[in-house]
């Protein structure tokens, strides 16, 4: 498997990675250089776009390293490229570019100044782009990671049967007890094995991607768990598996509360059918807004030194200092907070899937009280 890793990287960079060290190295214009000289830093513009999806890894300055280009057009058929092509968005290619971070189509087939050349609406509906961007890069690395992890632990559990964990399986192994006894097994009770493997996959991929996002360097940076569309789509899929596995009695509560008034239950059921939709939209907004949250307060202390030293040399040595000092503090919180979210995510889903599943009515208000717990928290 690591053989196969290598070789991969290896064609990756071959293919993708040649023209980005062609690119980064040629001088920029001078058009584009007295642009950049004479333009104020912007402090909302750098924010916005590094926690920004993107078709390239930024890295520093004018350098970037390239990721595939894949659009599909019913005019043009498949076109696969480098987005080193586009020379950080100046440049045309193929009759394709890039505007607001998004691939159009343009009415110049040959390469010219992205800044001269004309979009064609009409084509640009018609095109599906299947690009290969940061936010995706940083998913297929997650799922390697957490292919790595699960068949390591796994292949330890077979071989050391009987023995104590060792390695990589004594790491792993008191967070997956941990999410089994005190997330599975107390949320949702007897039926917890079926549902256990959904929420230790939920539970690393948020817990991992989270602590990626953290690391400056590629593969890390990448805000993906601060991306609305990942978010949603892990949302999405706990409420699927809520409705699928929900049992009568869990919709006999929704439709018609036990030992409710007829006239009370006009007002209380679509209370309820509102509730079964507004709960995965909960967790997708608080993955989202607590995980891009983080990435903007630590941003904006770094904006602090470029704006104050705009102002005054001195100044911003200063505040340079001191937002580096809240940098640290900022980030040793993100490691609990990254930990913190993957919990809550899955806690939440796990109350959910219980309150599906559960096949008594309880007097003690069991779940609601979890549920008011992990929004606290």
């Amino acid at each position: 498997m690591k053989k196969l890793a290598i070789q991969l990287l290896s064609a990756y960079l071959f293919f993708f990675g040649l023209p980005m060290v062609v690119s980064a190295s040629e001088p920029d214009t001078e058009a584009v250089a007295q642009e950049h000289a004479e333009t104020k830093f912007d402090a909302g513009k750098m924010i916005t776009e590094h926690i920004a999806d993107a078709h390239g890894w930024h890295l520093w300055g004018h350098t970037e390293v390239p990721l595939p280009i894949i659009v599909y057009s019913k005019d043009k058929g498949l076109d696969v490229f480098s987005s080193a092509r586009f020379e950080h968005g100046h440049k045309t290619y193929n009759g394709y570019m890039l505007h607001n971070n998004k691939i159009v189509v343009v009415n110049e087939l040959e390469s010219v100044d992205a800044h001269e050349a004309t979009i064609n609406e009409e084509a640009t509906k018609n095109i599906y782009d299947f690009s290969i961007t940061k936010n995706v890069f940083a998913l297929l690395v997650s799922l390697v990671i957490m292919f790595f992890l699960f068949t390591t632990a796994a292949k330890a559990y077979h071989t050391n049967k009987g023995k104590a964990p060792k390695g990589l399986q004594s790491l792993l192994e008191p967070i997956i007890i941990f999410v089994r006894d005190d997330i599975a097994k107390a949320s949702i009770g007897p039926k917890y094995k079926k549902y256990l493997p959904y929420l230790l996959t939920a539970f690393f991929f948020i817990w991992i991607n989270n602590l990626l996002g953290l690391v400056p360097l590629i593969p890390g940076g990448a805000n993906l768990t601060g991306n609305i569309a990942v978010t949603m789509a892990l949302a999405v899929m706990t409420f699927l598996i809520t409705v699928f596995s929900a049992n009568k009695n869990y919709w006999h509560h929704i439709f018609a509360m036990p030992g409710v008034p007829v006239w009370v239950l006009v007002l209380l059921t679509p209370i309820e059918i509102l509730g079964l939709f507004l709960r995965p939209f909960v967790l997708m907004i608080r993955l989202f807004a607590n995980i891009t949250a983080g990435h903007i307060i630590a941003l904006s202390f770094v904006s602090l030194i470029f704006i104050f030293g705009e102002m005054n040399a001195g100044l911003g040595a200063g505040i340079g200092v001191v937002s580096l000092a809240f940098m640290v503090f900022m980030t040793c919180l993100e490691l609990l907070v990254a930990f913190l979210q993957a919990y809550v995510f899955t806690l939440l889903s796990a109350i959910y899937i219980g309150a599906a599943v559960e096949e008594h009515h309880h007097d003690t208000p069991h779940h609601d009280a979890k549920v008011e717990e992990a929004l606290i928290v």
